[in-house]
């Protein structure tokens, strides 16, 4: 079983900035793609960064320029640096990860739990 756990969500004014982390624990044999997604109320979830293991990323349209994604695969750990927040960034923020288990083997497609960020104006 493969678990991940978020933090640093809060509240921010707009113009502010904060950094989520997600560490991915448990029976590891490899992680690949990593990403966040975001959920506001009463909208669908959206991809906001992604990065592969080999560090490519892309990124949504509406954070180009104002986050940046980033990971550590020694520590299984995927940063999402967001600077110059809007209003309309509040969300919840949930981690993803393409991870393969050690024991059983098997391909897994792993969310957290999610971490509320909220911007004021």
């Amino acid at each position: 079983q493969v678990k991940l756990l978020e933090s640093g969500g809060g509240s921010v004014q707009a113009g502010g900035s904060l950094r989520l982390s997600c560490a991915a624990s448990g029976s590891i044999e490899r992680i690949d793609a990593m990403g966040w997604y975001r959920q506001a109320p009463g909208k669908q979830r959206e991809l906001v960064a992604r990065i592969t293991s080999s560090d490519s990323t892309n990124y949504a349209d509406f954070v180009k320029g104002r986050f940046t994604i980033s990971r550590d695969n020694a520590k299984n750990t995927v940063y999402l640096q967001m600077i110059g927040l809007k209003p309309e960034d509040t969300a919840v923020y949930y981690c993803h990860a393409d991870a393969v288990s050690r024991s059983p083997v098997a391909y897994l497609e792993v969310w957290g739990q999610g971490t509320l960020v909220t911007v004021s104006s």
